[in-house]
């Protein structure tokens, strides 16, 4: 497994690593010992790059990951999550940002996980009400009080990501980003490149959608977050299959999968650019895996470019309320 740096104060993952977040929340089909075996797995096969945070499942994934990462500690590096806050139902959202919330989302993650460190400490979502200089001040707090190794950011804007990084050096940047979620491409990736953070990008298989398992609406479960996610539904649906069948198309002539083809594309966007791609099952991680020995040509890129340019996805990636909690 290729290794990449993500920013400059020595963070070291996996080229591909394994979101977690499938594994109890959001998505149909929850099988805890299946995404157990599935973590050891990708351990086993080099991911060292495990992606997880306190929501997902009000907590749940956090315990999950943490009894495979206690056994593997010198093996992985983890990174997990604060800022968003569910009600007690897990229905309501907010989000927070408050230096006394950090302080206690983190105690509290490292309890649920096991651990004495967290290796990669993001903010979720930004807080509007807080100044990401008191968010990121505080935790810069954890760092030296030798909780936290790294710290990230998720879904900010340029402008804020330049206020955190002035406070403590910010090594990752996770955001959405994709054959059908190129937006990252204008503002965000340049300016994480000039300040040397790394970039993470989620959902790189477009939450399943570029992997061809979809071919009507009714193959979404009736519990799948999917089913609320713009893209899904209706005429953006079928319009949104056009891409996935050109995507099907370039992989059978390269000779791999849509999702290893989906992969590597990403992959190819620069060596500081690490896909957390999520699983619960075996056989998918070890397709996804294949994306590291596929090599995209000049020509390749070119072809993928012309079926797949920025914006030609329908349909936003979150639901309108989501939406709201991106980029700022």
């Amino acid at each position: 497994m290729e290794m990449r740096k993500l920013g400059s104060q020595g963070l070291e993952v996996s080229a591909l690593g394994l979101g977690c977040i499938g594994m109890s929340d959001f998505y149909a089909g929850r099988d805890d010992a299946e995404s157990v075996a599935t973590i050891d797995h990708a351990v086993d096969r080099g991911v060292t790059f495990l992606d997880t945070a306190d929501m997902y499942g009000m907590g749940a994934n956090e315990e999950l990951v943490g009894r495979v990462v206690r056994e593997r500690r010198e093996r992985v590096v983890v990174a997990t999550k604060f800022g968003i806050v569910r009600s007690a139902d897990g229905s309501g959202r907010g989000v927070s940002g408050r230096p006394d919330y950090v302080r206690q989302a983190c105690d509290a993650s490292l309890k649920r996980l096991g651990l004495d460190v967290i290796d990669l400490y993001y903010q979720h979502r930004v807080d509007p009400e807080v100044a990401i200089e008191e968010t990121v001040g505080a935790m810069a707090e954890l760092v030296t009080a030798g909780k936290v190794r790294y710290l990230g950011l998720s879904e900010a804007a340029p402008a804020t990501i330049r206020r955190a990084h002035a406070v403590h050096p910010i090594s990752a940047l996770q955001t959405e980003y994709s054959l059908w979620s190129r937006d990252p491409e204008d503002e965000i990736l340049p300016t994480v490149r000039e300040l040397g953070i790394g970039f993470v990008p989620y959902s790189p298989l477009g939450r399943g959608f570029l992997t061809g398992q979809f071919k009507t609406a009714d193959d979404i479960p009736a519990d799948d977050y999917r089913r609320t996610a713009p893209r899904f539904q209706g005429e953006a649906f079928a319009k949104n299959l056009d891409l996935v069948h050109a995507v099907e198309t370039m992989a059978t002539d390269k000779g791999c999968s849509p999702a290893q083809l989906a992969l590597a594309w990403v992959l190819a966007q620069g060596s500081d650019i690490v896909p957390i791609p999520g699983t619960k099952r075996r056989r998918y991680l070890d397709d996804n895996l294949g994306a590291t020995g596929v090599v995209l040509d000049a020509a390749d890129r070119a072809r993928i470019d012309a079926a797949l340019p920025p914006g030609a996805a329908t349909g936003n990636r979150y639901p309108a309320a989501s939406m709201g909690t991106v980029n700022r």
